[in-house]
């Protein structure tokens, strides 16, 4: 794969690197997005299953969904793309991956700091009184699981639409990306925010902003570069090709 030397070089020279990636790196490990679904669970819009209006409506429900995700991420391992961004985290400093995706990929591929701005699909809390559940959510009984300190209903620890992202890892990824030198944004859409705005502050701060995915987005033409392609390919040759330049 043919990689602009400008790229590499950006890379090479950089003190400050930030990362954000989306559905499409965790695609290509086998996950799908809501846009993906097909079978028993095309029939339900995102809110349905993804609101706290839908939750409120049918938890039920929505659990079944959320442990069919589950076990889906369970059985899935990170690809060539995540391990290449845990190695990439060791060649900086000041390193900062941020990710809309939920499965926990970039942690067991070995990235040590990663800023979840959708949450995760791992832990759970109680709707009512926000405490830790560690308990078992697998429905036994058909019963919803339930909060042993007041009874609400357990959640998954995901944002949900309408719901804010968590406002301390939002505030990092946004100080990182005022002061970054170059900015990766990979397998994102480019429109779901406040997410997607975090490569656009970069942008306007003047770091070099490249965008790795198959397609361009509607946001391509304000980055500095596009490269076309999928993460486990593009990033692997990324990280060889950085640390030829810095030999």
């Amino acid at each position: 794969m043919e990689i602009p030397d400008i790229i590499i070089d950006k890379l090479a020279g950089a003190e400050s690197v930030a990362v954000l990636t989306g559905a499409g790196i965790s695609a290509e490990s086998g996950i799908k997005t809501f846009r993906d679904q097909d079978g028993l669970w095309a029939k339900f819009s995102p809110e349905e299953l993804a609101s706290m209006d839908g939750f409120l409506a049918n938890p039920k429900r929505v659990w079944e969904w959320y442990n069919l995700r589950m076990e889906v991420v369970k059985n899935a391992e990170p690809n060539p793309g995540h391990f290449a961004l845990a190695e990439l985290e060791k060649m900086y400093s000041d390193f900062s991956l941020a990710t809309q995706n939920i499965d926990r990929l970039h942690q067991r591929a070995g990235s040590k700091k990663v800023l979840e701005l959708h949450g995760n699909l791992v832990e759970n809390f109680c709707n009512k009184c926000h405490a830790p559940f560690h308990g078992e959510t697998a429905l036994p009984n058909g019963q919803v699981p339930l909060c042993p300190e007041c009874g609400g209903n357990i959640r998954p620890a995901v944002v949900w639409f309408g719901e804010n992202l968590p406002a301390e890892a939002l505030l990092e990824a946004e100080t990182i990306a005022r002061r970054c030198d170059v900015y990766l944004t990979i397998g994102t859409s480019g429109a779901v925010y406040p997410a997607a705005g975090l490569p656009l502050i970069a942008a306007r701060r003047k770091a070099f902003v490249v965008e790795i995915n198959p397609k361009e987005t509607e946001v391509t033409p304000y980055f500095s570069a596009h490269i076309s392609g999928a993460s486990g390919v593009v990033l692997p040759e990324l990280v060889k090709k950085i640390k030829q330049a810095r030999k």
